[in-house]
C-alpha cells in the first residue's frame, strides 16, 4: 500500500502484485490491441494479428507503475530511473542550471561535479523519480536530437529536460531527463513552485533513455559502473559523504 511505512527489522507487509499501468500508457496499448484485433477478427490475417497482440502486451508493459520503498535518510539521494550506470564523470553542470535564474534563485554553479548517468533500455520502467526531497526551482525543456543515449554527447545533443531541486536547507540537486534513439517525448508530471518527496514521480521518457544525476561537489557516487539500479529505491549518494568504492565485475 502506498504509504505504508516499513523497516529493516521487518514492519510493514510485502507482497508481490501486477504493477500498474500508469495512465499516459494505458492509450498506446489500447491502440495497439485494437489494432491487433483488427488484423485477427476482421482481416483474419493471424500470421500478422498475434505478434502485433503480442507487442500491446509489450506496450502495457513498458508503462508498468510499479510501488516503490522509498528509503528515508536525511542526506540519501535516490536513484531517478531503472536502468544501467552507464557513465560516471567529473563535469560541469548543464549550462541551464549553473547560473540564477529570473527570480534570483541560485543554480548549481560551473565547477565541474560528479555526474553519474542512468541508461534506461525498453525493457526498465521509464517513470522517473525526485532523487530529494525539496521544492522545485527549475524545470527547463530543450529540444534537440534523438541519437543513442547511451552517448556521452547525448547529454547535450539531445532532446532533454533539466530540473532543479531545492531542500530547506538550500542545497540542491539537479537532474536531467534525456530522450533516446526512439523516444519521441519526455512528459513532466512537475512544475516549479511543486513540493516533493524523495522518490516521488516526476516524469516519464517514452520508449528508451536516460538520466543524468548531477551530484553536489562534497559528495561522491555510492554506486558503481555498470551497476544495475531501481528508481526511488537504490541510493546513488549521501550528501556531504566522499568515498572511494570498487567493485569486481563478475
Amino acid at each position: 500500500m502506498a504509504g505504508e511505512l516499513r523497516d529493516n527489522r521487518g514492519r510493514g507487509d510485502a507482497e508481490w502484485r501486477f504493477p500498474p499501468i500508469h495512465p499516459e500508457g494505458r492509450k498506446f496499448g489500447l491502440i495497439a490491441v485494437a489494432v491487433a484485433l483488427v488484423f485477427l477478427l476482421l482481416l483474419d490475417w493471424e500470421l500478422v494479428g498475434w505478434p502485433l497482440l503480442l507487442l500491446s502486451l509489450g506496450v502495457f508493459a513498458f508503462f508498468r507503475d510499479p510501488e516503490r520503498v522509498v528509503p528515508q535518510g536525511e542526506n540519501t539521494i535516490v536513484s531517478p530511473a531503472d536502468g544501467q550506470v552507464s557513465l560516471i564523470a567529473q563535469v560541469p553542470p548543464p549550462a541551464e542550471l549553473q547560473g540564477s535564474d529570473g527570480d534570483g534563485g541560485q543554480g548549481l554553479g560551473s565547477d565541474p561535479v560528479t555526474r553519474i548517468s542512468i541508461f534506461m533500455s525498453v525493457f526498465d520502467v521509464h517513470i522517473n523519480r525526485a532523487p530529494i526531497a525539496g521544492t522545485v526551482r527549475r524545470v527547463v525543456y530543450i529540444p534537440g536530437a534523438f541519437m543513442n543515449a547511451d552517448l556521452d554527447k547525448a547529454s547535450e545533443d539531445n532532446e532533454r529536460q533539466h530540473i532543479l531541486i531545492e531542500r530547506a536547507d538550500g542545497k540542491r540537486l539537479g537532474f536531467t531527463q534525456i530522450a533516446g534513439l526512439v523516444a519521441r517525448r519526455i512528459v513532466p508530471f512537475v512544475k516549479p513552485g511543486d513540493i516533493l518527496a524523495a522518490g516521488q514521480r516526476v516524469g516519464l521518457i517514452r520508449f528508451g533513455s536516460r538520466v543524468d544525476v548531477y551530484l553536489p561537489a562534497d559528495t561522491d557516487a555510492r554506486v558503481l559502473l555498470g551497476q544495475r539500479v531501481i528508481a526511488g529505491e537504490t541510493v546513488l549518494a549521501e550528501l556531504g559523504t566522499r568515498q572511494l568504492l570498487e567493485g569486481v565485475n563478475q
